[in-house]
């Protein structure tokens, strides 16, 4: 493939479409705060790779590491939500009003009542789950995703889920995945703005912060004021998931993981990096980490700065990781972001995404990745007067997320934060 024909920067409107992502409290901090993180550990044993073996209709993983979130809105007038950012799957779902879950009724649940454009779709979806299940009904409505409003597009309205979720703050799920993945063929949000004509480039990026605001989801576009240096691109191994190949893991310059190649898929709605047990365990070996009796990784926080950086090579291109990518601190605790699961493929999450920014590239069916810029960087050039940055009206009506204002009402809106 020629370098003309991959996808460029643009500062056309058109072609931009952003949606702030916040950075809200996990469950397990949420948990932890009240004292009960070990006992529900226990109940509900972390299964990172749930969504990708599961046996049922939609795909949901128990992930109490998960941060990032969007508010979308769906339904006329709008009804809002928040929903998890997830390249790992294909569905977007919610919860509905009907639903009588325990996990539900702290949640914000869709009311197809109150909304002129809702239609049934009488298809019904349904996935066991860890000692629970969900299960839904599909329906269509308007869906408003930051400034883009896709019509009759179909998402599913849970009337049970696992009790899990309620410790989650986030009320649903809005995936990113392909088409060939999605559950009782409903077409995924995304490609319902290729189709709709709503984004000039059939293409979306996401960059991700490590503080409460600053993440952005840009839909059509790429932001060069979120990287540094050139995006390579690496060509999809498979149309599923955001699948990749990976030649190799390495760590103080030898290999220390996927010997001989494996496969990799760049996952959002993943918050640590998973892989083979032996892989994961040599790797917390070779970085100092220790398991404790309750199976977590934990490194001692004062000796970050000494612990080597880890490196990726994916289609004979290396990305490395720093120690304060891949460490995470909870409290006064640092864990290691590297976490087993997964019996033969690696799932690249939050923890590898956070140092990159990625382009997720329909067009030619590729992933680009280039080096993030940091946090105040990432500001700076967000605030600066430039003519990639545009803002429409604000709503009449302002509804506080966290430490977070999503201004609401029935003009679309796109801002960044």
């Amino acid at each position: 493939m020629s370098q003309r024909d991959l996808p460029t920067e643009s500062c056309s409107i058109t072609d931009r479409r952003w949606i702030p992502l916040i950075r809200g409290k996990t469950a397990r901090e949420t948990l932890m705060d009240k004292g009960i993180w070990e006992e529900t550990r226990q109940k509900y044993p972390f299964k990172p790779m749930a969504k990708f073996l599961q046996t049922g209709d939609v795909a949901v993983t128990n992930d109490a590491n998960l941060a990032y979130y969007a508010v979308i809105s769906i339904g006329t007038p709008p009804q809002f939500f928040k929903v998890i950012i997830d390249t790992g799957s294909s569905n977007l779902w919610v919860p509905s009003v009907n639903c009588s879950s325990t996990a539900c009724q702290n949640h914000t649940r869709f009311n197809p009542a109150k909304s002129s454009t809702f239609t049934w779709a009488n298809t019904s979806v349904f996935v066991q789950y860890g000692t629970g299940n969900f299960s839904g009904l599909l329906a269509y409505d308007n869906v408003t995703v930051g400034s883009i409003s896709v019509s009759h597009q179909i998402f599913g309205l849970s009337q049970t889920e696992a009790d899990f979720f309620a410790s989650v703050v986030t009320d649903g799920i809005m995936g990113l995945a392909f088409p060939s993945i999605s559950a009782s063929n409903a077409t995924p949000v995304f490609d319902n703005m290729i189709t709709q004509g709503l984004v000039n480039q059939s293409l979306f990026s996401i960059y991700l912060s490590r503080n409460p605001t600053g993440s952005v989801l840009t839909f059509g576009g790429i932001d060069s004021s979120y990287y540094t240096g050139q995006i390579t691109w690496i060509p999809l191994s498979a149309q599923t998931y955001w699948q990749v190949s990976m030649a190799s893991v390495r760590v103080k310059g030898k290999v220390a993981a996927c010997t001989g190649g494996c496969q990799a898929i760049v996952d959002s709605g993943t918050s640590l990096i998973i892989g083979p047990d032996s892989d994961i365990n040599n790797i917390n070996n070779l970085i100092g980490a220790t398991t404790d009796q309750n199976g977590d990784t934990t490194v001692n926080c004062s000796n970050i700065s000494n612990l080597p950086a880890v490196t990726f090579t994916l289609s004979g291109s290396s990305f490395t990781l720093p120690a304060s990518a891949y460490i995470l601190q909870i409290s006064n605790v640092c864990f290691s972001g590297f976490s087993p699961g997964s019996p033969d493929f690696w799932i690249l999450g939050d923890v590898f995404i956070r140092q990159f920014y990625v382009v997720f590239n329909r067009q030619n069916n590729m992933i680009g990745l280039a080096q993030a810029v940091n946090v105040s960087s990432a500001t700076n050039a967000s605030s600066a007067v430039n003519e990639c940055v545009y803002t429409t009206l604000g709503f009449l009506l302002s509804v506080c997320f966290s430490l977070v204002c999503v201004y609401s009402g029935s003009p679309i809106l796109s801002f960044l934060i």
